[in-house]
C-alpha cells in the first residue's frame, strides 16, 4: 500500500480535501505514485496526515472524478495514470511555473520576439498610447514535449531586459520577478474560440478544434501594468480550476 508525504495548511481559504487532492494529483503526475499502485485504505491515509476519514474519501472521490483513480472490489483504490490534462488554479502565477510545480518539463519555442506599435487594444491594456514601442513575444510553449499553448505578450520595453536564447529557457514571470518586478494583481478573462489552420497546426489539433482563450492584464505593487497577455490553450488538454469560498 502506498502514501506519500503530504503537507495541509489549515489556516488557509483552500479546503483540506482540495489541498490533499492536489497533492496526491502531483505524487500521481510525478511518478511517486506509479501507475497500478494502490493505496492505503481511508482510515490508515487519515490517521497518516493526521485528517478526518469524511476529508480523505472527499480527496479520493475528486481523483476518481478525474480519472486518476478507480476503486475496485476486492482491490481498493488503485492509480490509473495521468488523465494527459493540465490542470491549473486560478493565481498569479505563469504556465512555465506551474507546469515546474506539477513535474512537468516546459519547453519554449520562441516565435517573435521584438519592438513593434502597440495596437488600440495593447495600448488600452498597458495604459500607452497607440502607435508607442511595446515588447512583443510570440511562444510556443510544449509540455513533456507536447504542444500545449501559444502565447502573446506585450510589455513595455522598459519593463525587461532579456533576449530570445534565455526567454526559451525561462518563464517570463521568472525574469520580471529577477528584474525586480513585483507582481501584484492581475484581470482575466476566459473564453473559448476555435483553431485557425495555422493555430492548430503549431498546437497539433484539427481546424476549428475548440480552443481556450484567456487575456490578462497584470499589474505591480504600484498599479502599474506591466504585461498583457493573450494566450491559447489546447482544451483537450489544459483546464481552468478554482475553489469557490463562501464568505
Amino acid at each position: 500500500m502506498s502514501t506519500v508525504q503530504v503537507q495541509v495548511d489549515r489556516n488557509s481559504r483552500t479546503p483540506l480535501h482540495v489541498q490533499l487532492a492536489q497533492q496526491l494529483e502531483a505524487a500521481i503526475q510525478g511518478g511517486e505514485l506509479p501507475v497500478g499502485s494502490r493505496l492505503s485504505n481511508e482510515v490508515d491515509l487519515a490517521e497518516a496526515y493526521g485528517l478526518s476519514r469524511p476529508t480523505v474519501r472527499q480527496a479520493i472521490a475528486r481523483l476518481v472524478d478525474q480519472g486518476l483513480l478507480v476503486r475496485k472490489r476486492g482491490v481498493g483504490t488503485q492509480v490509473v495514470g495521468s488523465s494527459g490534462q493540465v490542470r491549473r488554479s486560478l493565481e498569479l502565477t505563469s504556465l512555465y511555473d506551474d507546469l515546474t510545480a506539477a513535474h512537468r518539463k516546459p519547453e519554449t519555442e520562441v516565435l517573435r520576439f521584438g519592438i513593434s506599435p502597440a495596437t488600440a487594444e495593447v495600448a488600452t491594456a498597458l495604459q500607452c498610447e497607440q502607435g508607442d514601442r511595446v515588447l512583443r513575444l510570440e511562444r510556443l510553449r510544449r509540455a513533456d514535449g507536447e504542444p500545449l499553448a501559444l502565447m502573446r505578450n506585450w510589455l513595455p520595453p522598459e519593463m525587461l531586459e532579456t533576449d530570445p536564447a534565455t526567454l526559451a529557457e525561462r518563464g517570463l514571470y521568472q525574469l520580471l520577478r529577477a528584474e525586480g518586478v513585483r507582481l501584484k494583481v492581475a484581470h482575466q478573462t476566459i473564453s473559448a474560440t476555435p483553431a485557425t489552420v495555422e493555430q492548430a497546426r503549431l498546437l497539433s489539433e484539427e481546424p476549428g478544434s475548440p480552443l481556450l482563450a484567456t487575456t490578462r492584464i497584470t499589474y505591480d505593487d504600484h498599479g502599474q501594468p506591466v504585461e498583457y497577455g493573450s494566450h491559447l490553450y489546447r482544451a483537450s488538454r489544459y483546464s481552468f480550476e478554482h475553489t469557490l469560498v463562501h464568505r
